[in-house]
């Protein structure tokens, strides 16, 4: 049975298919790249994608490493004077010292999240945002038990820096990482009082999925991880707590550490098959997370996937070269059939529609709403996919979002016609104003998909095409608030 990896044939690779790779990978469609793309063949188009660029040109981020710096020995003995005092005042200007700290470090992680909303916006790499975003998810680490914006950006940058290199590189790291070790309280992890937390999520949540071992494994596995801990911003072995014994982890035998523990999961082969499905859910289908739930290509795809990246020693970029350019991802049963996160759509829409810099803070207040608050997962095990993003609540919130990129337009806030600040022409200067059926097939192949119906388009046309005039800014801009909100603007 030939490989559903085998590439897709140079000659069924045009602006469609370039257009559902930039989708997948991108954030979103983008019609003047597409086209040249399609012009390099299946493998060099994926190979540009993935090559990624220069983005020393961003935005720093918002961080300042001493908010949450330990306090002196001085510091500490004032505090308690302070608080022991029976002076009132004093108690008071004590607790609201600290509550100071608090409110910084509750700002900064304000301040973060629409920082890196924007640098998805704005990257010349969208690639390693989205691969960024997508390890975001799977080793998810909530801002509210860490409670430390710095270590937060910490990881958050480490994963970006990992994102396309590789899984055994991620995995080893985010044992070593302040901000996972406090999330799951692996501080606490000592010999003779061994915490699970971090060794359970790393087995069922990280590399294995769940099933794949035994309670004693847990176990085992947390005496290895003793003494992962952290100081200030670092990580930091402390020899004194952990536990050197001999410990038996799915088979093996030794006086295992936390870096051994880590190499023993990524010898399993469940290991590669959970990475794959993890793969597969984020760039090309919205499947359960259960391998076993898989039925036909999925689950084929999903082995071969898996025996990818352990022929490449868990490598990611050669990984996704291959399933990026597979037939299989360019099926019909793959193309516009997945529904895109809140991340995706609003990035997605400002990237493509190249709308105006509107207000960070309100377009991720947005996403807050429709279910995907950065720096803030619902949980260690992370966002879930497909249909899980769409209610009747979350329906509205994504065509507000929209309308207000668009218009600068929010529900319950006054506006006038000035606040839209908006020049969608610039969006058809390639093509022929005064035909403006022409250009409305053209935006609705590539923000909708060129598998569009007929039927599902005459709307659409008609509307920009309303007498048969030259396009106006107005009509656009109004096509393109109808085109948002299309049934199909939510897939991709």
């Amino acid at each position: 049975m030939p490989s559903l990896l085998s590439p897709i044939p140079d000659a069924r690779f045009g602006p469609a298919q370039a257009r559902h790779l930039l989708c997948r990978v991108a954030f979103g469609p983008d019609r003047v790249r597409a086209a040249r793309l399609s012009e390099l063949g299946v493998h060099q188009a994926v190979e540009t994608v993935l090559a990624g660029a220069d983005t020393s040109g961003l935005p720093e981020p918002p961080v300042d490493p001493d908010v949450r710096r330990p306090f002196t020995r001085e510091e500490q003995q004032a505090y308690r004077q302070a608080i022991n005092s029976e002076d009132p005042e004093l108690r008071k200007k004590a607790r609201e010292a600290r509550q100071a700290f608090d409110r910084k470090d509750r700002q900064m992680i304000r301040d973060l999240q629409p920082w890196w909303l924007e640098r998805m916006m704005l990257t010349p790499d969208p690639t390693q945002e989205f691969a960024t975003l997508f390890w975001h998810g799977h080793f998810a680490t909530g801002y509210q038990p860490v409670r430390d914006a710095y270590l937060m950006w910490r990881q958050n940058e480490a994963l970006r820096r990992y994102s396309l290199d590789s899984f055994a590189t991620l995995a080893r790291y985010i044992v070593h990482d302040p901000a996972m070790i406090k999330y799951l309280n692996n501080h606490q992890n000592r010999r003779g009082k061994p915490n699970e937390n971090l060794a359970r999520e790393l087995m069922e949540l990280f590399t294995l999925g769940e099933g794949m071992y035994r309670e004693s494994d847990i176990k085992e596995g947390a005496r290895a991880l003793t003494g992962y801990t952290f100081s200030d911003n670092d990580f930091s072995f402390n020899e004194r707590q952990h536990d050197d014994g001999s410990k038996t982890i799915l088979g093996k035998r030794g006086k295992f550490d936390g870096e051994d523990f880590v190499g023993i999961l990524l010898k399993q082969r469940a290991c590669a098959r959970y990475i794959a499905l993890k793969l597969y859910r984020h760039y090309v289908a919205d499947v359960s997370d259960r391998y076993e739930d898989l039925e036909g290509s999925a689950k084929l795809v999903v082995d071969q996937v898996a025996r990818v990246l352990r022929s490449n020693k868990y490598a990611i970029r050669p990984t996704l070269r291959t399933l990026l350019a597979s037939d299989h991802f360019y099926s019909d049963a793959v193309v516009g059939r997945k529904i895109k996160s809140p991340a995706q759509l609003v990035v997605g829409t400002a990237r493509s529609m190249r709308t105006p810099k509107r207000s960070m803070v309100r377009q991720h207040e947005g996403m807050r709403v429709m279910g995907q608050t950065l720096f803030e997962p619902p949980s260690v095990a992370g966002w879930g996919v497909g249909r899980s993003w769409i209610n009747t609540s979350t329906l509205y919130a994504r065509q507000n979002t929209c309308v207000y990129m668009l218009t600068g337009k929010s529900p319950g806030r006054k506006w006038n016609k000035k606040g839209v600040n908006y020049d969608p022409m610039r969006l058809i200067t390639d093509l022929d104003k005064g035909d403006p059926r022409g250009v409305a097939n053209v935006l609705i192949d590539e923000q909708l998909g060129p598998g569009l119906p007929a039927e599902r388009r005459v709307p659409l046309i008609d509307f920009l095409a309303e007498g048969d005039k030259a396009i106006t800014r107005d009509r656009l801009l109004g096509f393109l608030t109808l085109v948002t909100a299309m049934p199909e603007y939510q897939l991709c």
